[in-house]
């Protein structure tokens, strides 16, 4: 792995179609970040841990009964597995919604909570395109990926793309990665299987994905939005601004009823004496 220079820009490029659906990355992802476990998920599909959230800032996808083209008549379906992450957007809502700075574009380009100045407000949870952003309730704060910002400070590549067994999660900086998927993306063509796509490789979507996916269907089988849909970052969050804004007329109100009242005891008692 080249040497992590602060001031380049990072990500990861997520190759779908070598994805075994093993789950190394969940697993390092929560070894190294010490985020608790998970019940198992039970449901109709394969996929046991659920979805990404304050917990699980990696999870993989499995997505099955996909009507496969290359199959022969009478096979059937296929499966879809992608390790899903935050994307570091970016056109990053979170951030732009964020009152008090708790959310960072660090010096490797990537998104980042600082745990310190959050105040629990969840107006970033509300503007994430994505849903990757959830509270953790014991500590009162929101938490998702952070890139491994430690051990890129460290010199040390995110714990999930170390762990991947088939290199399905590649890190590194953007420029190269964007090659790297371009060429990837030729080579699938060039085998017939047309549809391959690249997913936030460029701008059409909130401004480039830091963390960018090769795909093997529509980004809606995946649960994300398409360019056509992805809609500007400032308008993702409207239930969040008139929940703030709510908020604060609540609590002017409550500040002037408290101050009436507080003018009326001391008038009352000015008249007792």
């Amino acid at each position: 792995m080249p040497e992590i220079t602060p001031g380049k820009a990072y990500g990861f490029f997520t190759d779908t179609s070598v994805c075994i659906g093993c789950k190394a990355c969940e697993v390092a992802c929560k070894q190294w970040n010490e985020l608790p476990g998970n019940d198992p998920v039970f449901g109709d599909g394969y996929d046991n841990t659920g979805s990404l959230g304050a917990q699980n800032w990696r999870h993989v996808q499995f997505i099955d009964n996909v009507p496969d083209e290359t199959a022969a008549p009478g096979q059937g379906k296929a499966w879809l597995m992608m390790s899903d992450v935050c994307k570091h957007c970016q056109h990053a809502s979170c951030m732009e919604v964020c009152p008090t700075g708790a959310l960072i574009r660090t010096e490797f380009d990537s998104v980042y909570i600082q745990p310190d100045v959050c105040n629990g407000c969840r107006n970033c949870i509300a503007a994430c395109p994505y849903g990757v952003i959830e509270q953790d309730d014991r500590k009162g704060i929101a938490q998702k990926c952070t890139l491994c910002y430690d051990r890129l400070q460290g010199g040390l590549e995110p714990a999930c793309a170390k762990a991947c067994p088939t290199d399905s999660i590649q890190f590194g900086p953007l420029d190269e990665l964007r090659q790297m998927a371009q060429q990837r993306l030729d080579t699938l063509h060039d085998q017939g299987v047309t549809q391959a796509r690249l997913y936030g490789a460029d701008e059409s979507v909130y401004g480039g994905l830091n963390a960018f996916f090769l795909l093997m269907d529509e980004p809606e089988a995946y649960k994300m939005p398409n360019a056509e849909n992805a809609v500007l970052p400032s308008r993702n969050n409207l239930g969040g601004y008139l929940g703030a804004l709510g908020t604060a007329i609540l609590a002017v109100l409550g500040g002037l009823f408290a101050l009436r009242r507080r003018k009326e005891a001391v008038a009352e008692a000015g008249d007792e004496h």
